[in-house]
């Protein structure tokens, strides 16, 4: 295991040393339990490589929305591995609905970062996955602090859902590199080395 106080770095040196998966670009998956820092660590990602960051957040249609998210994921990715722009439609948290379509160009390089971004069912164009990781009353405080204490069963509830949605993917076994998300400065990086 490297201990690296920049795992950005370390994560865009992988994905830059494999071949293209997503069409002619790179796809990088950040995924990770809610309030494990995925975010954070995407948008170094993205800052340092100039790359489209796609969250999870805006596909989910809503709090029950991670087991229906795929085909949200599928048409973003699906038609950039075929060199052209993909889309989704943007979940609009405040009025519980959809709003506009998004559309997402070819790029050399694509983050896509939140809990289910790194499923089996797109691995195939996935370049690096990223398991980032922190410990539950961590997440759970971090994501209160986010969106309030009126959100906390609903928090509680997500969290049960990812676990169980985890186990059945196998997201952290097949990850690339894992990252402990648990607080600022150094993090704990193991890169696994994995060949594709």
């Amino acid at each position: 295991m490297a201990v690296s106080s920049d795992p950005a770095a370390l994560v865009l040196e992988l994905a830059r040393a494999r071949p293209p998966t997503l069409g002619v670009g790179r796809l990088i998956c950040v995924d990770g339990p809610a309030g494990s820092g995925k975010t954070s660590l995407a948008a170094a990602v993205a800052d340092r490589a100039h790359a489209p960051v796609i969250h999870m957040d805006d596909l989910y249609d809503g709090w029950t929305g991670l087991e229906t998210v795929g085909g949200q994921v599928e048409g973003v990715l699906r038609p950039l591995a075929e060199g052209r722009p993909g889309e989704y439609r943007r979940y609009d948290w405040h009025a519980g609905a959809y709003a506009e379509t998004v559309t997402v160009d070819p790029a050399p390089l694509l983050v896509v970062e939140g809990v289910g971004s790194g499923d089996r069912a797109h691995a195939d164009l996935c370049t690096a996955l990223v398991w980032v990781s922190a410990p539950d009353d961590l997440r759970l405080a971090r994501g209160l602090a986010r969106d309030g204490a009126a959100v906390e069963d609903h928090w509680r509830t997500w969290m049960d859902t990812e676990r169980e949605h985890f186990a059945r993917e196998r997201t952290r076994d097949r990850a690339d590199v894992l990252v402990d998300g648990s607080g600022p400065g150094t993090s704990q990086v193991q890169d696994r080395g994995f060949g594709r």
